[in-house]
């Protein structure tokens, strides 16, 4: 009998956000492959889940890829949860649901928390359309980055670090100039919640009196 993959989102800050229908498939699969198995065990403490789990992140999915996907064309049901939000969205997943694929294992993503579409629609600019661009790169490649979407109609989404929010908004006012609508959203569905909107010239000199803390979803306006 031949395994199958479950793609599970968890919550991204309020544990409330998790779905009925997502618990049940973590108390019914033989394993659950989490990013961070400390982080998770947390979540699945609370809701009373005590299926085996292994850690499968960034660092070991290379390398433990194949097996898993041998395991599961052996019958083994596993699912895939990340740390917070939907596997493979800025986190690890991709591999694995690629290879489980070309190994013709089912796989059925479960729609979920993730953080990008709440502060893309509490940002009110046009969400009929975007580019959902992540993190982006540290040195190689950013200005090539930012001279392509320069030119970007349509809106952008950006994940964003604390200790490196100043430095992509400097970026900003630089490639998408100082006037430049921005919405910054902050702590998404967790206690210290906040979506600050403005021009890039004007978050820029906000987060430079106020020193930038949690996560961060920058949403641009196109041109």
């Amino acid at each position: 009998m031949q395994g199958k993959l479950f793609v599970v989102p968890t919550p991204i800050g309020n544990l409330k956000d998790m779905t009925f229908r997502a618990i049940e498939v973590l108390k019914a699969v033989d394993l659950i492959l989490a990013e961070d198995t400390r982080t998770s065990g947390k979540l699945l403490k609370h809701y009373e889940i005590d299926t085996p789990k292994r850690s499968y992140h960034k660092f070991n999915e290379h390398k433990s890829v194949d097996h898993l996907v041998e395991q599961m064309k052996n019958g083994l049901q596993m699912a895939l949860i990340s740390d917070a939000g939907t596997p493979a969205i800025s986190d690890p997943g991709y591999l694995l649901v690629h290879k489980a694929i070309e190994a013709e294992i089912p796989v059925e993503t479960l729609p979920g928390a993730t953080a990008f579409v709440p502060a893309l629609v509490n940002s009110g600019f046009p969400s009929d359309t975007f580019v959902f661009v992540g993190f982006l790169p540290v040195k190689k490649g950013r200005k090539t980055m930012f001279e392509k979407l320069s030119e970007e109609e349509r809106t952008m989404i950006f994940y964003e670090s604390p200790h490196k929010l100043l430095k992509t908004l400097r970026d900003f006012q630089t490639y998408f100039g100082n006037e430049r609508k921005i919405s910054v959203s902050r702590e998404i569905s967790k206690l210290y919640e906040e979506t600050l909107r403005g021009t890039a010239g004007e978050l820029l000199e906000h987060f430079e009196q106020k020193k930038p803390k949690g996560e961060f979803v920058l949403v641009v306006k196109g041109i």
